[in-house]
C-alpha cells in the first residue's frame, strides 16, 4: 500500500506550530516520516503552491493547517486544503480559535494598518500603508488583500479535527500523527486534548476560596506549590482545556489559555470572568459594593488581551462592533 499523503499548510501564523514538529522525539518523528509521503510543506523544502494544486482532489490523507485566516491568500490555501484532503486538522491555537492574530478584531483593517505603519511610537513613516498593487523596480507587485475580520479555520471551511496549543503539545502532535499512520483516527470533530480543565489536572495545592487583590506575575515570586489564582495571580486554568501537561504553571508562570475553552464552555473569557467573580472577596463580612468590585477589576490589566488572548474570533464577541461613520 502507498504511504498516506500529508500536507502542512501555513496561514496567518508565526510558524511556531510548524517548527514544533521538529521537536518531536526522534523515535516518533522518524517513525512517522518513514510511513507518510509529504506532498506540501514549504517550511521544510522548496514546495510551491502549484505542487499543492497539482494533487488530485481528496488524495491527501491529512492536512495540518496552521494559522488564522487573515487575508485572501490564507483563505485560498484553506479552501485548497479542504478540497485536496480527506481529513483537515486545525493545527494550533490560531487555526482553532483565531489566536493572537485574532486580537486584530478589536479594530478595523484601516485601524490596524494605521497603528502598525503610522502611529506606533517606533515608526519613522512616510505616511504609506500597504497597497493592494504597487510597482517595484518597474515590476507590478500585487499583495493579498487583508480582511477586516480575522477568522479561525472552521469559520471558513469544514474542519475534521482540532489540535490546539501555542504551540500544540508534543505528545498530542505525536498522538494525532500516529493515529493517521495506524489508520486509527478518532471520530470527526475530535479535539486532541483533555475533557477536563487545566485546573482539574493541575497538582498545585488548593486551599482558599477567596482572593482580595490581583497581582501581575512580575510583582511577586509565587509559592511553587500553591494555586496561582489563590495567590492573586490571574491564571486562566479554570477556563482552559487541559491535556497540555500545564508546562507554564510548572515553570511558576500563569496559564494564558492557549488550549482554548473547556468542552462545556462556549466562551473562554466569559467562563473565566465567572470563575474570577466567584472567588473575589467571598469571605468578607459584607457584600462587595459595585465600587469595590470596580476597584478589584481595575487590577486586571488589559482584560480583553488576557481573557480573549487566543479566542477572540470564536468567542461570543467575535469582533468589536463597527459603527457607521
Amino acid at each position: 500500500m502507498e504511504n498516506p499523503k500529508i500536507a502542512i499548510v501555513l496561514g496567518a501564523t508565526c510558524a511556531g506550530c510548524d517548527y514544533s514538529l521538529l521537536d518531536l522525539p526522534p523515535e516518533v518523528l522518524l517513525d512517522v516520516l518513514g510511513k507518510v509521503e509529504i506532498v506540501y510543506w514549504p517550511t521544510a523544502t522548496d514546495f510551491k503552491l502549484e505542487d499543492l494544486k497539482a494533487v488530485p482532489d481528496g488524495e491527501i490523507a491529512l492536512t495540518l493547517y496552521e494559522g488564522a485566516v487573515n487575508n485572501e491568500e490564507n483563505e485560498e490555501l484553506a479552501r485548497i486544503s479542504r478540497q485536496k484532503s480527506q481529513n483537515l486538522l486545525a493545527f494550533g491555537a490560531c487555526s482553532c480559535f483565531g489566536g493572537l492574530p485574532g486580537l486584530a478584531n478589536v479594530t478595523t483593517r484601516e485601524g490596524l494598518f494605521r497603528q502598525a505603519y503610522l502611529d506606533a511610537p517606533s515608526n519613522e513613516s512616510n505616511g504609506v500603508t500597504p497597497l493592494r498593487v504597487s510597482t517595484v523596480d518597474g515590476h507590478e507587485l500585487t499583495i493579498p488583500d487583508t480582511f477586516d475580520t480575522v477568522r479561525a479555520l472552521h469559520q471558513v471551511v469544514p474542519v475534521d479535527y482540532y489540535l490546539p496549543g501555542c504551540p500544540p503539545p508534543l505528545d498530542l502532535i505525536g498522538e494525532a500523527l500516529t493515529a493517521l499512520v495506524t489508520g486509527d483516527l478518532p471520530p470527526k470533530g475530535h479535539v486532541f486534548g483533555s475533557s477536563k480543565s487545566l485546573c482539574d489536572e493541575c497538582d498545585r495545592r488548593k486551599e482558599s476560596k477567596s482572593i482580595h487583590e490581583l497581582h501581575g506575575i512580575h510583582e511577586l515570586i509565587p509559592d511553587e506549590e500553591k494555586c496561582l489564582l489563590e495567590q492573586g495571580i490571574l491564571c486562566l486554568g479554570p477556563a482552559t482545556r487541559g491535556g497540555c501537561g500545564y508546562p507554564c504553571v510548572k515553570m511558576n508562570l500563569r496559564c494564558w489559555g492557549c488550549m482554548g475553552p473547556t468542552p462545556e464552555s462556549i466562551d473562554q473569557g466569559a467562563n473565566m470572568l465567572s470563575a474570577l467573580a466567584s472567588v473575589l472577596g467571598l469571605d468578607r463580612e459584607t457584600d462587595l459594593t459595585d465600587e469595590a468590585i470596580e476597584v478589584l477589576m481595575k487590577q486586571v490589566k488589559d482584560p480583553l488581551g488576557f481573557f480573549y488572548r487566543f479566542t477572540m474570533p470564536t468567542s461570543l464577541l467575535k469582533r468589536a462592533v463597527r459603527r457607521n461613520q
